[in-house]
């Protein structure tokens, strides 16, 4: 003989009076009465096994998403499942193309502006990761570089805080100092300037902020290859640095070593609070990289060819640089104006005992493994359909030990 045990929800329960035992179990089904939920922390619903389909726990709302480094924090941060919050002003078409970085339904946009606190709370009101982007090259009658690198970065930090964000990571630079020393202009770089002061207001805002100080980043669309690259750098066949670029020493890094060591950032507990040196594996002088550069569009075998001069006695390169912020303020051809000019021939100072990329477990990628592929549509006769070893493969660039 057996007793049958009605058993409600995973509780089971069975009494046997014989040598056979049946139990009955109770499902629960959808059209069942909600229930509460544990929390409401994102962390604790997790699903899946961590890939696109999947989700982590991370609601991660990046600004500046439709920016150049944008793309690869947003396209890593979606294929291990993150859902993600993306901010955009102006015209929408520029974030839609983003919708692919994460799986359906993961990726989310909202209309804000830097100065409208109520739109930067909703963007972050939902989320545990806030990663800040905004950045600007050259200033505008719109915004100053006060109004984006101190301002905005304060508004942002101190509204995060106050909707319960529990990580909070920047994006600074290198050589970000209080005191530039002065290059091309009077005062240096105010880029670099308003970068330094940008930190300060993020840490009295959010104390625990995770803060990425980058070098000069090289990928696809960046701002570092293609400005040696545009024909509006040079001066007819010559390219003008200071000094000829022997007194600058620059350690680059891809942008994709950026994107994984933010991410890596988010998932290590104990990266709150620091400072993170984004470097390349390798220091150059920057004639050295510039050389290289050429060689590998092969402007140094064609018609055009290449030297590279000393700045300092081409005043109208200057007027050049002027000139093109006279006609075109609010986008430079060829990304040439002061500012850039300025920092181009500040020297990175990666400084002892502050940790980098390496530091988060980033495998650094190598310049010369990833910069021909980059410079290839800039190369001459690019649909020339050369014989095999018909161009010797360009030497690569002396490093600093």
């Amino acid at each position: 003989m057996a007793s049958l045990i009605l058993v409600n929800g995973a509780q089971l329960a069975k009494q046997q009076t014989g040598s056979l035992g049946i139990i009955c179990l109770k499902a629960n089904y959808s059209s069942d009465a909600p229930h509460k939920l544990r929390t409401t922390n994102p962390a604790e619903m997790k699903r899946g096994t961590g890939g696109r389909s999947s989700f982590n726990g991370v609601v991660a709302t990046v600004f500046g998403s439709t920016g150049f480094m944008g793309r690869y924090v947003c396209n890593k941060l979606g294929k291990i499942g993150s859902q993600l919050i993306l901010p955009y002003r102006a015209d929408h078409y520029e974030a839609l193309r983003l919708k692919l970085a994460g799986d359906l339904g993961q990726v989310l946009f909202t209309p804000y502006h830097l100065c409208d606190e109520k739109s930067i709370y909703n963007a972050v009101k939902h989320s545990n990761v806030v990663i800040n982007l905004v950045g600007r090259d050259w200033e505008t009658k719109n915004f100053s570089f006060q109004d984006v690198h101190v301002d905005g970065a304060r508004r942002l930090a101190r509204i995060s805080k106050q909707a319960g964000v529990e990580k909070f990571i920047h994006l600074s630079s290198l050589n970000s100092t209080p005191h530039p020393e002065p290059i091309m202009t009077k005062e240096g770089s105010k880029w670099l300037k308003s970068k330094y002061y940008g930190e300060l207001a993020v840490r009295e805002e959010f104390p625990d902020a995770i803060i990425f100080r980058p070098s000069d980043i090289y990928g696809q669309e960046d701002r570092f290859l293609r400005y040696y690259a545009h024909m509006w750098r040079r001066q007819f066949r010559g390219m003008p640095l200071w000094y000829s670029g022997e007194r600058t020493v620059k350690q680059p890094v891809h942008c994709s070593d950026v994107a994984q060591g933010i991410v890596n950032a988010i998932k290590d507990p104990d990266s709150q609070g620091q400072v993170y040196q984004a470097v390349g594996p390798r220091r150059y002088k920057l004639s050295e990289l510039v050389d290289w550069f050429h060689r590998e569009m092969r402007k140094d075998a064609d018609w055009w060819g290449y030297w590279r001069y000393d700045l300092r006695f081409d005043p109208t390169f200057m007027l050049k640089v002027k000139l093109t912020e006279f006609i075109c303020p609010s986008f430079p051809v060829g990304d040439l104006h002061t500012e850039r000019v300025e920092r181009e021939y500040v020297s990175d100072d990666v400084k002892k005992g502050v940790p980098t990329l390496e530091d988060l477990g980033v495998n650094l990628m190598m310049m010369e493994d990833q910069v021909p592929w980059e410079l290839r549509p800039f190369r001459a006769a690019l649909y020339y359909d050369a014989e095999l070893g018909e161009f010797e493969k360009p030497t690569p660039p002396q490093f600093i030990q």
